[in-house]
């Protein structure tokens, strides 16, 4: 069984062959390459592995990671276009614990996208899979992310200043998180 998840304007399931090229494409931009573990140099061999080694169901073991292409109609009618991805993680160590990350082609930024896709995901996380605990993390100089993620309603558990060497320099790392019991509150 494949997952697939659908909102008003995306289609969200695990990225495939023919994803490659545009997610390739928007990985490569240097402003989507900054707060992210990828560099501009991002090849299409690495999205191939990347693809090669999603689970068949969509749905990872502890420890491991999916990526979920994020595809809006196309204007013309054609087929869906890749506008983003939203990574979903698993925790290796804690049950029920999972981490997600999101990242969009700079043409379709500022559209809601993100929110839409995160929301529709953490529901699933929540609803569908039993998440006790979903956390998301980012640089804390990428304020668009953390305002997306209070915005989802993930609260801030805390900084990790200067605590993560990345691309050759201390950053700061700003971590937020949502129970299960929180979520259900809503």
């Amino acid at each position: 069984m494949r997952l697939v998840l659908i909102t008003p304007r995306l289609e969200i399931s695990p990225l495939g062959t023919d994803d490659i090229p545009a997610f390739v494409a928007y990985r490569r931009v240097p402003e989507v390459a900054r707060y992210q573990s990828w560099g501009a140099d991002y090849s299409t061999a690495d999205a191939e592995a990347l693809v090669a080694a999603q689970p068949a169901s969509g749905i990872p073991e502890p420890g491991g990671w999916v990526q979920l292409g994020l595809r809006a109609p196309a204007a013309s009618g054609g087929p869906h276009l890749l506008v983003g991805d939203v990574a979903v993680g698993v925790d290796a160590e804690q049950p029920d614990s999972y981490e997600l990350g999101v990242t969009l082609a700079p043409a379709h930024q500022g559209r809601g996208y993100a929110a839409e896709a995160l929301s529709t995901v953490i529901d699933w996380l929540m609803s569908e899979r039993g998440a006790h605990r979903i956390v998301m993390q980012g640089d804390a100089r990428n304020t668009a992310v953390l305002a997306l993620m209070g915005r989802l309603g993930l609260r801030h558990e805390g900084s990790i200043v200067e605590g993560d060497w990345f691309k050759g320099e201390w950053t700061t790392l700003e971590r937020f998180a949502l129970l299960r019991r929180e979520w259900a509150a809503r």
